[in-house]
């Protein structure tokens, strides 16, 4: 804004602030005076409103979101609705896992502790509203799970252990197309890189004599071999940096796909159709 004399606002209010306060009590002490800083106070709120109103402007246009949260843990729904409070994410729905279909929330917020869970609650939030975005949330996630989750639908991760600025963040850059992956979850993907590039490998010269050798995923072939050396399934995930539930999850396939009804028998058949050197070193 200009002043008639043509100066800019601010320095036109400093100038008279100091007219007021040093110059014109040297020069009168009348009622003018009192009329002067009356007339000065009047500006200087006439100019702080203004700015107030320029300064909100831009958030009288923000967008709000609404928000459902789709969640197991009762204690988690009701920190997720505090956190979110006074944000634009309007949460509109927090039930253990029931939809409104009344509702047509622009976010889901899903909790990711349990990998199955999720995949339930990804799977019914797209079947009533397809354009939504998801976020996942979890104290941890590996690599498989969030396979899983993207293929069901889910646009980003946060990790429940990070600060209220990040979740809303991650929520904000979800909201406007992009995928989000916690730094830590990038690293874990980096130190698998060996491993998943050591289980391509073997997958390409596995022995295809056996049609049922080549339904097997690069996953469920290291599994395999680690079957064949008699590893627990809490060993195997340790070796791979997955959960054990994920390993059940893998060893269940694995029977179905190649006909065994236990471990002992994929442990077998994989001696047979594998090659010798598909199969696992043994320590001496």
């Amino acid at each position: 804004m200009r002043t008639p004399l043509g100066l800019d606002q601010g320095v036109y209010l400093l100038i008279k602030i100091a007219f007021f306060r040093f110059i014109e009590p040297t020069c009168c002490r009348c009622a003018g005076h009192f009329q002067g800083w009356g007339m000065l106070n009047q500006e200087l709120g006439e100019a702080a409103n203004s700015n107030r109103q320029e300064t909100a402007s831009p958030d009288n246009s923000s967008q709000s979101f609404e928000t459902m949260l789709l969640c197991g843990n009762a204690l988690l729904r009701a920190g997720l609705t505090h956190l979110l409070s006074g944000t634009c994410f309007a949460v509109i729905e927090a039930k253990a896992g029931f939809v409104d279909y009344a509702s047509a929330p622009g976010l889901y917020i899903v909790d990711g502790t349990s990998s199955q869970q999720m995949l339930d609650f990804v799977q019914q939030a797209k079947r009533l509203h397809p354009t939504a975005r998801i976020v996942a949330l979890a104290n941890s996630f590996d690599l498989e799970a969030i396979q899983l989750a993207v293929s069901a639908g889910v646009d980003s991760f946060c990790l429940a252990t990070a600060a209220r600025e990040v979740l809303i963040n991650i929520l904000e850059l979800t909201m406007l197309g992009e995928r989000i992956l916690p730094g830590s979850v990038i690293q874990s993907l980096l130190r698998q890189a060996p491993a998943l590039s050591s289980a391509s490998q073997l997958s390409s010269e596995q022995n295809a004599q056996d049609p049922r050798v080549g339904k097997l995923s690069r996953r469920e072939t290291v599994i395999l071999q680690s079957l064949m050396g008699g590893d627990a399934n809490k060993v195997i995930a340790r070796k791979l940096e997955i959960t054990e539930a994920t390993i059940k999850v893998h060893v269940k396939s694995i029977l179905r796909k190649i006909g065994a009804a236990n471990r002992t028998q994929a442990a077998m058949w994989a001696n047979e159709n594998l090659r010798n050197g598909d199969q696992p070193l043994r320590k001496n």
